[in-house]
């Protein structure tokens, strides 16, 4: 038996749980030769399915998020440090120069 059947999580496989669960009130010797397999089947199917589903669809709005946030990261920055970066490359330059210097007054 499936433990994590949650009708509200898998409702498009609601009426295949129905029917294994009927299955298995008619009789245990039904469900003990094994009659009800050709229920539980589907019912695998059927999960198997929506978990895929459900995780294919959480990694596609993950990444379209991502997206947004790496677009916005880079705007920032852009506004940040100007074009490029170029801001940002003239900030570390005088920043090397000002290491060089202090490195020649050392020595």
């Amino acid at each position: 038996m499936h433990p994590q059947l949650d009708k509200n999580r898998f409702d498009t496989c609601g009426k295949l749980m129905d029917a294994l669960e009927e299955c298995h009130r008619q009789e245990f010797i039904k469900q003990c030769l094994g009659m009800c397999n050709f229920e539980k089947d589907e019912l695998t199917k059927c999960l198997h399915y929506t978990r895929t589903q459900d995780a294919n669809n959480r990694i596609r709005e993950t990444r379209e998020r991502n997206k947004i946030l790496e677009m916005k990261r880079k705007q920032r920055e852009e506004e940040t440090y100007g074009k490029n970066g170029y801001l940002k490359k003239m900030i570390e330059k005088e920043a090397e120069a000002k290491l060089k210097m202090q490195q020649n007054k050392d020595n």
